[in-house]
């Protein structure tokens, strides 16, 4: 956010480079058939909990909230969001609750509930390895992987309320093992796979985490980088960790650690393709997301599950204007909290079709988006202005011939 003054919060001075006030209106017959309108300010400013009560409902719940919102402000010397006695002189944590009473599974909102109304043979995932391999996975296929991926935990004692940290690319096996913990209750926290030993150790110690989930390695500017190694650097004479569990992706020849490390093909592949959903409380932590700690450690940030998924689910359907025959693609990394919200929760509760991409945008070849936006006719394009910015170096005022982009209906950019 900009400080008005001109100088920085801690007084620096700033200088402004860039003043943009023009703004760029949608086209009428886009307008006309938007999925939310200018009256949606009045109805959430009207009562804001009876609106987030009816975004809510657009979701499966198990048992029904009876108080939908409870605020706790913060006081001198007051209680602990917990009802831990507070500290004299000193405010007290506030705290916000969401649904209270309310139960739901967020993996079956994010699946089962989708393959349950007919619509199993849709996909949920096109994904694209860097090296060229492609897999599209449907809504029963995913409801299948979850599932196997659910049993998997459950085989390695993983329970509700434990925290598993997943550190790996953008892969489908990424995207099963959050929903697979959604699924049984574990807590998540997913970690760049471009991390260092150092950022994922800090939050293997910082959650205590039971299992830590990694790769043999990635696909990264067409090489194979090894991975393993890192995650046990990481993961190196931590008690509380119990297992390292390991997706083969490049075939790479990595250390081992007997009694520690097991295979995903060994524990989950071979798993029953079928789970049984358990509902959770509204407020069970659904997962761990740390910011950059760009001012000192990283700060861990939780999310809750009733909460979390009915905004995801929203403002996904809302800010895309989602609609059932998108196809949608957010360019995140998986472990992004922009991911987690517009590529993971956001498009899977709403049924829609997407895109995920191992690699970088450059490799095989500068064309690549350009080529995955035709090959699957992609809707609805979500990127960084940091690669819209790289593709205008790579490309400047016109795109190369040869590509029809003329499926995309809605572009969105954030950071």
């Amino acid at each position: 956010m900009a400080h008005t003054d001109g100088h920085s919060a801690e007084g620096t001075q700033a200088e402004a480079r860039l003043s943009e006030t023009r703004t760029f209106a949608p086209q009428a017959s886009f307008a006309a058939q938007a999925n939310v309108d200018a009256s949606i300010y009045e109805t959430a400013h009207a009562d804001p909990v009876a609106f987030w009560e009816a975004a809510a409902r657009r979701l499966d719940w198990v048992t029904p909230w009876h108080t939908a919102h409870t605020w706790q402000p913060p006081v001198p010397g007051g209680p602990g969001p917990d009802g831990e006695p507070g500290v004299p002189g000193e405010l007290s944590v506030p705290k916000a609750t969401w649904f209270e009473g309310g139960t739901l599974n967020v993996a079956a909102n994010c699946v089962d509930r989708h393959v349950a109304a007919g619509r199993g043979e849709k996909v949920a995932l096109f994904f694209e390895g860097e090296p060229g391999d492609r897999v599209a996975v449907t809504y029963a296929d995913l409801e299948r992987r979850v599932a196997q991926a659910a049993n998997g935990l459950l085989s390695l004692g993983i329970e509700p309320g434990d925290r598993v940290v997943v550190y790996l690319p953008v892969l489908i096996e990424t995207v099963v093992i959050t929903l697979a913990c959604a699924r049984i209750g574990a807590v998540h926290s997913l970690v760049f796979g471009g991390f260092s030993a150092d950022a994922v150790r800090f939050r293997l110690e910082a959650t205590g985490a039971q299992l830590l989930v990694t790769s043999d390695g990635q696909h990264r500017h067409g090489q194979r980088v090894e991975v393993k190694s890192t995650a046990d650097v990481a993961a190196e004479g931590l008690p509380h960790l119990e297992h390292v569990l390991v997706v083969r992706r490049t075939g790479s020849e990595v250390p081992w650690t007997e009694g520690r490390d097991v295979w995903w093909h060994d524990v989950v592949d071979t798993q029953p393709d079928t789970h049984e959903a358990e509902a959770f409380d509204a407020e069970h932590p659904l997962f761990i997301i740390y910011t950059s700690g760009t001012t000192g450690k990283p700060k861990g940030l939780v999310h809750t599950s009733g909460g979390y998924l009915t905004h995801a689910s929203w403002a996904h359907w809302a800010h895309f204007d989602a609609k059932p025959d998108d196809v949608h693609w957010c360019t995140a990394d998986l472990a992004w909290v922009t991911a987690h919200t517009y590529e993971i929760y956001g498009p899977l509760s709403n049924g829609l079709t997407q895109v995920i991409f191992e690699g970088t945008p450059d490799t095989p070849t500068r064309e690549r988006h350009l080529e995955i936006i035709e090959r699957y006719g992609v809707t609805v394009y979500y990127t960084a202005p940091t690669l819209i910015r790289t593709l205008m170096t790579w490309f400047g005022d016109t795109l190369p011939d040869g590509h029809d982009l003329s499926s995309i209906r809605l572009l969105g950019t954030v950071g």
